[in-house]
């Protein structure tokens, strides 16, 4: 049995760079993954369906060439092609972290890791090469992350798919169902109906994307609707499911509707059946998550958690945040809190970025805001590069000018929201930034633009009726 200072378990976006983290602070650390490094981000989530797409983005640009003044006829997308450059990405990118923690130092076992007691971890199921079958630990770091929920009544299908099958197929179905109008179930719908796709988005809530505030959503479920082409059927539940050799169907409303896949996409789970909780005296909460306090501390001493298991946003940058975190806490005798300003983004056709406050949360707090919003119709850059649809938003408490909240949806919207986010974690007040010079002709203007709003005081948008 080998002794370390810390063991991770679990090498995706929270896990591996807590393991990093610790070996730069001095600590002797070991990594324990059950199946690739990366996690689900790297290898079946973020990394690949970004992936394509960029492809179906670019794809859908090219269909559109003319009203930039090129031609670019006939168009063809090759979807096996696709999937192997997304494949490449991943593999490019899983030995990239594979060297990663190697130079750092850190040892890297292969299996299910589970709790034999406080302080010693054991490895089941390990592929051969391992040297052990348990490791002795001062402090552990759980990340173990989350995988998708299937519901039980689902008929068990090759047309029935979660997100991770969903991009392992090497062919793009014609038509599909999307079962949840959550970001990934947006996502997969926005990048297949860019490809040409009939794709129909089920959701019982009210809205898609129900996070949101409402003229985001109502912007982006317009653009899907009018220029997608998809079907939204919010506040509707699809029963009645069936699935054949070729299509899949159900009904909603008495209405039937069918399709060649049906993409599940109702919402994750954490992962921590294998874990042996019982052994250090920690169980789950109602949810199924295990609680940490503001440092990623359980309630077992030496025992840290990280990223989607811990119930906390379900977002890889999240969870890299709280590994590092993590990382300082379990090594170094002073504690560090965790990161809780945590921006949001929404790979759909337009993009959106989000942080801090919404106007419904800030009214549900009881806070006097006020708002500033910019379209991008009325911007040079946005015009110039073909892109007005969509606008960008801030959200700040009236009296104090002090920022709570900021949102964008359009183009890049997803690169934008990084200056957003500083401004507000810097306490910065909504006439700090409209004071600060943006370049210009740039998207970025659109932020200075939306802070003079705020005060009546913008110069590219026609000023409001007195």
């Amino acid at each position: 049995m080998e002794k370390f200072d810390v063991v991770v378990i679990g090498a995706g976006p929270g896990g591996y760079p807590a393991a990093i983290r610790a070996a730069q602070l001095g600590a002797n650390v070991a990594i324990v993954e059950k199946e690739a490094v990366g996690g689900t981000c790297l290898n079946w989530g973020c990394i690949p369906t970004k992936a394509l797409i960029a492809s179906s983005s670019l794809y859908s640009a090219m269909l559109t060439a003319e009203k930039m003044g090129l031609k670019a006829k006939p168009v063809a997308f090759d979807y096996p092609a696709m999937i192997k450059r997304k494949d490449e990405i991943v593999a490019k990118l899983k030995n990239g972290v594979g060297m990663l923690l190697k130079g750092n130092g850190v040892k890297t076992f292969t299996g299910t890791a589970c709790f034999a007691g406080r302080n010693r971890i054991a490895i089941t199921g390990q592929a051969s090469g391992n040297s052990v079958d348990a490791l002795e630990t001062s402090a552990t770091i759980v990340a173990t992350g989350s995988t998708s929920s299937i519901p039980g009544f689902l008929p068990k299908s090759e047309r029935v798919v979660e997100s991770r099958s969903f991009l392992s197929m090497t062919k793009l179905p014609s038509s599909l169902i999307v079962l949840g109008g959550g970001v990934i179930g947006c996502e997969f719908a926005c990048m297949a109906a860019q490809l040409g796709s009939k794709v129909t988005i089920v959701e019982m809530l009210e809205d898609i994307l129900m996070i949101l505030d409402h003229d985001i959503r109502a912007e982006l479920r317009s653009h899907m609707e009018k220029e997608l082409g998809i079907t939204v059927l919010t506040g509707k539940v699809l029963d009645r499911i069936q699935a054949d050799k070729n299509s899949v169907s159900g009904t909603v409303d008495d209405k039937k509707i069918e399709a060649e896949v049906l993409l599940v996409s109702i919402g994750r789970r954490p992962v921590t059946g294998d874990l042996g909780l019982d052994k250090v005296s920690l169980t789950t909460n109602k949810g199924g998550y295990i609680e940490v306090d503001e440092y990623c501390r359980t309630k077992t001493v030496s025992i840290l958690a990280v990223g989607d298991v811990t119930g906390g946003p379900q977002l890889a940058h999240a969870a890299t945040s709280q590994g590092m975190t993590a990382a300082w806490n379990a090594h170094m005798k002073k504690l560090r809190k965790a990161e809780t300003l945590v921006p949001a983004c929404i790979f759909t056709a337009p993009e959106i970025g989000s942080v801090g406050l919404t106007e419904q949360q800030a009214k549900e707090r009881g806070i006097s805001c006020v708002t500033g919003k910019f379209s991008f119709a009325n911007l040079g850059k946005a015009l110039a590069a073909g892109h007005p649809e969509g606008f960008v938003k801030w959200i700040a408490e009236a009296g104090t000018d002090r920022l709570l909240g900021a949102h964008a949806i359009g183009a890049h919207a997803t690169e934008l929201i990084s200056e957003a986010t500083l401004a507000i974690r810097s306490e910065l007040t909504v006439q700090e930034v409209a004071n600060a010079i943006h370049c210009h002709p740039t998207l970025s203007e659109a932020w200075m633009e939306a802070a003079h709003a705020v005060h009546g005081e913008c110069i590219h948008s026609p000023p409001k009726r007195r």
